[in-house]
């Protein structure tokens, strides 16, 4: 027989834990010796590793003393439920340390894989450092605020950049963040944007014309407020497409 003090040191616990144990109704107090100290046998080690062992899993202590009268059946189940909910903690934990040594490295992740690697292509392609870390803010505002119709944006713009032709146009369109608003190549950009959009989507279905829609106001009144000549660009795309 062992007192207290020997039973928490060879389970791990500090004898405050068991005294709670024992008010909580989980683990049984036994009686006092001839000097009134509480002696305490093999199974009070077992049954307190038990517990110990599912309180560290993250088992409630009501839940646990219901298991301290479970049947063999009912606490073999009970384990095997125990598990499963340690398994995902472990891969949500596995991920959060993921996300943790990205931000360390400073490779953050704010938007989806296939929207990252896209705006990897697009500095292959010679999009300048500006419009890639403006399509990034675009994407992770419109993944946050219309989730359910990000993605299906996402592939018609990857679509049209797949296309050399259409990829040129967004070059320019790149390009013409630093010309002065009446530059005249303004408006011959503007005309051959409208001609390509017009050909890819026809006259019935246009993007960026559904008023219906907060995305097009969304992503346009960002790109607008960079450039005075993106301003313009707009306004005279916006104005062919409504003719």
């Amino acid at each position: 027989m062992i007192t207290i003090g020997q039973l928490a040191k060879y389970v791990g616990v500090s004898v405050k834990t068991i005294r709670v144990y024992h008010d909580k109704g989980l683990l049984p107090e036994p009686d006092r010796d001839a000097s009134g100290y509480r002696r305490y046998g093999a199974n009070d080690a077992i049954g307190l590793i038990k517990i110990r062992t599912l309180a560290e899993a993250g088992v409630p202590l009501a839940r646990i003393r219901d298991l301290t009268s479970a049947t063999d059946e009912e606490f073999q189940q009970a384990l095997l439920e125990i598990d499963d909910t340690l398994t995902a903690r472990i891969e949500g934990l596995r991920g959060t340390q993921g996300r943790l040594r990205r931000l360390a490295a400073g490779n953050l992740a704010p938007v989806p894989t296939e929207v990252a690697a896209h705006l990897e292509h697009l500095a292959r392609w010679g999009f300048t450092p500006r419009w890639v870390d403006l399509q990034r803010d675009l994407w992770i505002l419109v993944f946050a605020t219309h989730s359910d119709r990000a993605i299906t944006l996402f592939h018609d713009q990857a679509d049209s950049l797949a296309n050399p032709g259409l990829r040129q146009l967004f070059l320019d369109y790149d390009r013409a963040y630093d010309l002065h608003a009446d530059d005249p190549r303004i408006d011959d950009l503007a005309r051959r944007i409208v001609a390509a959009t017009r050909e890819r989507y026809g006259p019935d279905e246009l993007p960026g014309l559904d008023t219906a829609s907060e995305i097009p106001a969304l992503i346009q009144g960002t790109v607008n407020a960079s450039s005075p000549a993106w301003q313009r660009l707009d306004t005279l795309i916006r104005a062919h497409l409504q003719v």
